[in-house]
C-alpha cells in the first residue's frame, strides 16, 4: 500500500467515524411554539332591517316621509342595539 493510498484510506476511515458520532446523537427534543391565530371575535351579524323609508317612491309627499321615518326609528334602534351587542363582544 502507498503512502497516498494509506491516507485516502485513514481519511475515508475518519469521514466514515464522523458520520457515526453524528448518528449517535440524540434527536432534538419537541418544543411547543404558540402562533396567534386570527379568529374572528363575530360569529353572527344581525340582519338588517327593511327600512320603509327606503321604499319610498321620490314622488312621496313629507308627510309620507315623516311617518316612514316614525315608523323606522324602532326598527333602526332594535338594529342598533344588536350591533352594539355583538361588537362589546370583540373586546
Amino acid at each position: 500500500m502507498n503512502k497516498e493510498t494509506s491516507n485516502l484510506t485513514k481519511l475515508a476511515s475518519l469521514a466514515m467515524a464522523l458520520l457515526l458520532v453524528g448518528c449517535a446523537s440524540a434527536p432534538p427534543a419537541v418544543q411547543l411554539v404558540e402562533v396567534p391565530v386570527f379568529t374572528p371575535c363575530v360569529k353572527t351579524v344581525p340582519q338588517r332591517p327593511v327600512y320603509e323609508f327606503d321604499r319610498l317612491t321620490p314622488e312621496a309627499r313629507d308627510g309620507e316621509m315623516v311617518l316612514a321615518l316614525a315608523r323606522d326609528w324602532p326598527r333602526g334602534r332594535k338594529y342598533e342595539g344588536e350591533l352594539e351587542s355583538v361588537i362589546s363582544g370583540c373586546r
